[in-house]
């Protein structure tokens, strides 16, 4: 058990931040960031969209309820499975996400995409559709450092490892850390509570 938390917490303190422009970033910037857009995507009456296969799906499924409920922020997950069969069925898997992107989105909401590989498709083509229509991408990939997912967002976060496991976690760790600097910031996070 050590020695799996410490390699949890190597990966984590590794995480690698990086905007639009490929410059690197500071992880408690980029994590103030993240938090900031979210809370400025609410404010103008836009959402948070997460998307994910998988394991990352049970990540945004997770994320857009707790974003929701602890954050005051409107988000959700795009990953049902009528509309997911459906859409695969009609459109292609690759296609997925995007179409739904196409159905719900709007200027100005905020899409949260992750993928362990940074090479899915469907995560990829949903970025696409995002930037057509003017949202706010945040990544959070893994694996190997050249994966497209890691140079599409506006801001993207890589964990340097290929298992999926530690990935997964540490994508999860982050969105938490996303939200309780978001709720902090009102008052009523947790940091430095004991459980």
């Amino acid at each position: 058990m050590r020695g799996f938390v410490a390699t949890l917490a190597d990966l984590l303190t590794a995480t690698e931040a990086s905007d639009s422009a490929g410059r690197f970033r500071a992880i408690d910037e980029a994590v103030e960031w993240a938090a900031l857009a979210a809370r400025a995507t609410h404010d103008r009456g836009n959402k948070l969209i997460f998307i994910g296969n998988g394991g990352s799906a049970g990540i945004a499924s997770h994320m857009a309820a707790d974003y929701s409920k602890s954050a005051n922020l409107r988000a959700l997950a795009l990953n049902d499975a009528s509309m997911l069969t459906c859409l695969g069925n009609d459109y292609g898997y690759e296609q997925v996400f995007a179409k739904q992107i196409e159905f719900h989105g709007r200027p100005g909401d905020f899409l949260v995409a992750l993928s362990s590989s940074g090479r899915s498709a469907n995560i990829l083509n949903a970025v696409e559709a995002a930037r057509g229509m003017d949202c706010t991408v945040m990544t959070l990939s893994g694996f190997t450092p050249d994966n497209p997912l890691r140079a599409m967002g506006d801001m993207n976060f890589f964990l340097a490892s290929d298992a999926y496991l530690f990935v997964e976690v540490g994508h999860m760790a982050l969105c938490h850390a996303i939200l309780e600097y978001s709720i902090e910031r009102c008052g009523r996070g947790t940091t430095g509570r004991r459980p």
